[in-house]
């Protein structure tokens, strides 16, 4: 229902400044402009996501399920029973959902975008089977979504790697930041769903292994905090990779050492892609459709100014809002949002306090919406209860998290 109202809002909110553009400046390009804009969006979503997707979600889903016929997955499944069982108490014990789970968080991490979707839709489609009423979002399915709206990525590759196109004298000097608001905003959506869900994040098994994961990241941020910018672009490049290549290299030796026929393992596997894809399009160009059409009308222009002139009148320092725009994009549209990131840079410079905070809000959460209509219409859920919200306050925490890491970092 929530995310119907956000739908539906993006077109009346749309259409209203759209008709007081016109009737107070004359302007009629609005419309036009609105309308191109359905039209792209929406072969966006079809030819530049969706049919590329497919080809990704059938590779993985036929190595996943070679993992699964090897018992990799039910391996990985068994090594995080212990926390997994406390978050998600709906998965039964040593379940591959644990396994999938598992697998798709890190290779967000990993910024493996590419593996992580199709490893996410498999998971989301398990926990589907474990979900008593087929249209109502389970909580695990909602845990599940809001972490992966959290955005938790350990090295934002994509991120340093523009900083650097655009003349960056220190590319990698937001890493850091970067990494602080992103944990910042996983804890707080962990947190608001453990309130949702009643499950006690201080028992000692899910204390310890946040604890183990925080130290984890602690040694990431230690290690890169003084490394120049080739040296960690060469070594996550390569561990990234490397990791990516072990699993594939052993989901197959397991397969041999299990005697299982993995080509056929692979083809059963891989059939779902197809299926799986076809099924998020309407999802993906309704949503996408919405975004665009806001876009277009030219409402995200006028919230950010009537932010803008908000905290200037409660005396609050407004350096921060030329980079609002990124931040506001974020849940809405991954691309749009690089766009606005790259246009703070180009506008401002790479090492200016906006071209810097925009890129904080860049990495420090994930596209909410995006997430959403796909991995929830991927198994045709149709009421998400309190998805939305929580990603949402997700996105909230991580940019202010942002906003004051950027002050204490080069305020």
């Amino acid at each position: 229902m929530v995310l119907n109202y956000i739908w539906v809002g993006f077109f009346l909110i749309a259409f209203v400044t759209a008709l007081l553009s016109y009737l107070f400046s004359g302007d009629t390009i609005v419309f036009k402009n609105i309308i191109d804009n359905t039209f792209a969006s929406s072969e966006m979503a079809v030819m530049k996501i969706a049919l590329p997707l497919t080809g990704v979600m059938t590779l993985w889903l036929g190595l996943m399920n070679i993992g699964e016929k090897a018992g990799a997955i039910n391996f990985l499944a068994r090594i995080v029973g212990p926390f997994f069982s406390r978050l998600f108490p709906e998965i039964p014990k040593n379940h591959p959902a644990s396994g999938q789970l598992l697998m798709n968080f890190s290779a967000n991490m990993l910024g493996l975008d590419n593996a992580a979707t199709p490893l996410g839709l498999k998971a989301m489609n398990s926990l589907q089977e474990l979900n008593p009423n087929k249209e109502v979002a389970s909580n695990a399915q909602i845990m599940f979504l809001v972490l992966n709206t959290s955005g938790l990525t350990i090295i934002p590759i994509s991120v340093l790697a523009q900083r650097a196109i655009l003349g960056s004298e220190n590319p990698t000097d937001v890493f850091i930041p970067i990494l602080i608001a992103t944990v910042v905003s996983s804890l707080v959506g962990l947190t608001f769903v453990a309130i949702k869900q009643k499950i006690n994040l201080l028992d000692k098994v899910v204390l310890s292994w946040l604890a183990g994961i925080i130290a984890f990241i602690g040694g990431i941020i230690y290690l890169f905090s003084n490394m120049p910018k080739e040296q960690m672009e060469t070594i996550s490049m390569v561990a990234s990779n490397l990791i990516l290549l072990i699993i594939i290299i052993s989901f197959i030796g397991g397969a041999l050492i299990k005697k299982v026929n993995a080509y056929e393992a692979f083809i059963d596997g891989a059939k779902e892609g197809f299926t799986t894809t076809i099924k998020v399009i309407p999802y993906l160009v309704g949503m996408l459709v919405g975004i665009a059409v806001f876009r277009a009308s030219g409402a995200m222009d006028y919230l950010i100014g009537g932010l803008a002139w908000g905290f200037s009148k409660i005396n609050i320092n407004t350096d921060f809002v030329a980079a609002l725009p990124t931040a506001l994009m974020k849940p809405l549209s991954g691309s749009g949002a690089k766009a606005m990131m790259v246009e703070a840079m180009a506008t401002y410079g790479p090492d200016s306090f906006v071209g810097r905070l925009s890129c904080i809000f860049q990495g420090a959460a994930d596209t909410t919406f995006y997430i959403i209509a796909l991995y929830f219409g991927s198994v045709g859920i149709k009421k998400t209860r309190y998805a939305v919200v929580g990603g949402l306050i997700t996105d909230l925490a991580g940019i202010i998290a942002a906003i004051i890491v950027a002050y204490m970092f080069f305020g």
